[in-house]
């Protein structure tokens, strides 16, 4: 049997799309077919988002795509403003990239291992990619210890999200790891962070730690409906706006559901304006991640003059379309649009 260093021996490397210009490659793919034709398009969406300098750009992730290895290549379009809010599940926020933020590491494996064995070494497997359980025990004690030192009041994600990024920041023997990191830099840069389904990760053992000793006591929650009106607010202020999505689930489903909860607020806001979703899942069960961009027009979410489906895996597809729009430079003309500051207390 393995020891745990000889499983926990080689890093995942983050891929760094500003080394890459992939622009050629992906102009010439729309002279082919298939995917790649459709990539090509959806890259030309993504960059006509940068190039519309009033659009708000929304990044949607589900999947496990820090552990694979993309945090570097979402950090890199946090820094050059070329998103403006994320919407995420909590397992890349949480259990990935505030995990690495802390000073650990995922790391290369195998799906073609015993894993009774990785489970006596607490050695989590993500397909081919390996997480110290120890390690990620400290990042739910973290959270927890996030907990504790709040007021105790509900809380939308993104407002806990930003208090993660302030420990981050207060955190100087962290600094080596906190600046590739998405919490920390949306923290920086005032872009707003939202996970829906929060508890759905190591934050969730976290704040059950916190809310088990606090027992009857004051407590800090996670409120969803707050998330809803928060991120919410961003369309009837903002009004025209553009979605990147890398696979679907509750992220896509909260985002695009924006355009409706402002009707029922009452408020006239145009359907999301460009809309581009890379994933691998099928549209024929019915099933939320795999339905088409044009399907939800008929829900009147999405408009469809600028959609895209990309029907790919997200560590093929997602470095080429963001490389492309990077390497295009279109994002020059936009600035820090600091949508933190819309918010000031749950509900504002």
């Amino acid at each position: 049997m393995p020891t745990k260093a000889e499983y926990l021996c080689h890093k995942v490397v983050h891929l760094d799309i500003t080394k890459h210009n992939v622009v050629d490659l992906v102009e010439a793919m729309g002279h082919t077919a298939f995917q790649a034709r459709n990539l090509n398009r959806a890259a030309h969406i993504f960059d006509k988002m940068q190039a519309d300098k009033d659009c708000v750009v929304f990044l949607t992730l589900a999947g496990s795509l820090i552990s694979a290895g993309l945090k570097k290549a979402i950090v890199t379009l946090i820094q050059h403003n070329m998103i403006d809010a994320i919407v995420s599940t909590g397992a890349n926020i949480v259990d990935q990239d505030f995990f690495e933020a802390l000073g650990f590491y995922h790391y290369q494996g195998t799906p073609f291992v015993n894993d009774h064995e990785l489970r006596e070494l607490m050695i989590d497997r993500i397909y081919d990619t390996y997480i110290d359980e120890e390690n990620l025990r400290v990042c739910d004690d973290t959270i927890g210890e996030i907990c504790n030192r709040l007021e105790k009041r509900p809380y939308s994600s993104r407002e806990f999200i930003c208090e993660m990024g302030r420990y981050l920041d207060e955190r100087e023997d962290l600094k080596a790891f906190r600046e590739e990191s998405i919490v920390y830099q949306c923290f920086k840069k005032e872009v707003p962070i939202f996970v829906p389904a929060f508890s759905d990760c190591s934050a969730g053992f976290g704040l059950v730690h916190h809310q088990y000793h606090a027992g009857t006591g004051p407590k800090v929650t996670l409120d969803s409906a707050a998330d809803f009106l928060e991120i919410t607010k961003i369309k009837t202020e903002k009004q025209e706006t553009g979605i990147l999505m890398v696979g679907g689930g509750v992220p896509k489903n909260f985002v695009q559901d924006i355009v409706v909860a402002a009707e029922i607020i009452g408020k006239d806001v145009p359907m999301h304006k460009y809309a581009v979703q890379i994933t691998v899942a099928d549209e024929r069960d019915g099933a939320l991640s795999g339905s088409t961009l044009k399907e939800a027009c008929s829900w009147g979410k999405v408009d469809t003059v600028y959609e895209q489906m990309v029907f790919s895996e997200a560590t093929i597809a997602f470095p080429l379309i963001a490389g492309y729009a990077y390497h295009k430079q279109n994002w020059k003309a936009r600035s820090e649009k600091q949508l933190n500051r819309l918010f000031e207390r749950v509900g504002a």
